[in-house]
């Protein structure tokens, strides 16, 4: 499987990319894709596994590093990067990518997205273990309350980026994670903004009234302890649509033992969407 290529000059957001073979093309006309990564991650937590696997599907699937994140700059301002900030790269990153891609985003990334709809429209849009309208105050008592342990190491790791393997493992995944790949996961996980983390609690939620809905696949993950199946399916409902919930999956989806179940999905969803003919 040959890595995803980069593109990224000095002052530029990182953006990763998979181009379909350039024979037997299956997409016929497909939008490219634009995948937008959680909190504490970066574009690399979609090049494993989905921006090959969406490529072979005919699709130029391109994934964003959010400012701070990855090998985007800004990481030395990090704490005082906001929501509209991300928003900010996102819009850049669609510019950037072309096409007027279908974007996905999965958790601290499906809201930038959301955000990103009451600025811009989108062809589709795939919402994946995402932070619901609601914010996350909601989850993140949940959480403090059932085990205080996990909150504690949760808040850890957006502040240090330090976090025991045990408890990444019991965070981000249901099935058992050989021990080399939750280290090679921890060393590229890294802080977060606390600034952003608080706008998806309480001071930049979602509007729905500005937002322009386009055609929408709520996604969720039984096993999900950050983003519940129940954040999910309030988010769906919020939108007026159904979740799709995953039996025995975990937070990162993408990277869990069963992600070609949910890359599959999307691909069948993406195949109802109209082709772009331009």
């Amino acid at each position: 499987m040959g890595a995803p290529a980069g593109s990224k000059a000095a002052d530029q957001l990182e953006i990763i990319e998979a181009s379909p073979p350039k024979k037997g093309r299956k997409g016929g006309g497909a939008r490219p894709l634009l995948f937008v990564h959680g909190a504490f991650a970066g574009a690399w937590c979609w090049a494993e596994h989905f921006l090959p696997y969406f490529a072979q599907q005919g699709f130029r699937a391109c994934a964003l590093s959010l400012s701070g994140h990855g090998d985007s700059p800004g990481r030395e301002r990090l704490d005082w990067l906001s929501i509209d900030d991300y928003v900010n790269d996102l819009e850049q990153a669609v510019s950037t990518v072309g096409g007027d891609p279908v974007i996905v985003g999965h958790s601290m990334g499906g809201f930038v997205v959301q955000k990103y709809l009451e600025r811009a429209s989108a062809p589709g849009v795939v919402l994946m273990a995402s932070v619901p309208p609601q914010g996350l105050v909601s989850s993140s008592l949940a959480l403090a309350f059932s085990n205080p342990r996990l909150f504690s190491d949760v808040n850890a790791m957006m502040h240090h980026g330090r976090v025991s393997l045990d408890a990444l493992q019991q965070v981000l995944f249901a099935h058992p994670v050989e021990v080399e790949k939750l280290r090679a996961c921890y060393r590229r996980m890294q802080p977060e903004s606390q600034r952003a983390m608080w706008d998806m609690s309480f001071f930049n939620l979602p509007h729905l009234r500005r937002e322009r809905c386009p055609p929408l696949l709520v996604l969720g993950a039984e096993c999900d302890i950050l983003v519940p199946a129940s954040q999910a399916e309030q988010a769906a409902s919020y939108y007026g649509t159904e979740a799709e919930i995953f039996p025995g999956m975990g937070h990162l989806m993408m990277l869990e033992t069963d992600w070609q179940k949910v890359a599959d999905r999307i691909v069948e969803w993406l195949r109802t969407l109209k082709p772009d003919r331009a």
